[in-house]
């Protein structure tokens, strides 16, 4: 199974933020869209960063009282482990847990065409093994 059919499924849909904006704004946007992560762009459809619940925690005691004030591109992660839509579930599987992330940014020519998320990939493993048990059912009854 491919990446585009995850995408196909779930949308293409993708919650971005400015670098610009602060670390309030993007704890006000993950919590309103009950999501764990975001791509950083200027544009919308570039891939500047991503960032996480993770980062937000990790980076808490750097900063300390002025924390939600930061701009978010201060606590970006700007090596953004990205895969494309013709990318193998497992492909995915494999980078995101290599990488211990969990969320993979979907670029295409150099564009941000959708969002992946751990979630998004174990789903899609277990129907595709739901799928395989169903056709070993179908041809030992035979």
């Amino acid at each position: 199974m491919q990446v585009q059919s995850i995408l196909n499924a779930k949308g293409d849909q993708v919650t971005t933020i400015s670098p610009t904006a602060t670390v309030r704004e993007l704890a006000a946007l993950l919590k309103a869209n009950k999501i764990g992560a975001v791509v950083v762009s200027r544009s919308g459809r570039s891939i500047d960063g991503i960032v996480s619940e993770r980062d937000v925690v990790h980076k808490l005691t750097d900063f300390g009282p002025k924390f939600l004030a930061v701009h978010v591109s201060e606590i970006m992660t700007s090596d953004v482990l990205t895969c494309s839509p013709d990318d193998t579930v497992d492909d995915c599987m494999e980078m995101m847990t290599g990488r211990r992330v969990r969320h993979l940014p979907v670029e295409k020519a150099g564009k941000l065409v959708g969002l992946v998320s751990i979630g998004d990939i174990v789903k899609a493993k277990i129907d595709e093994i739901r799928v395989e048990a169903e056709s070993l059912k179908q041809y030992i009854a035979g």
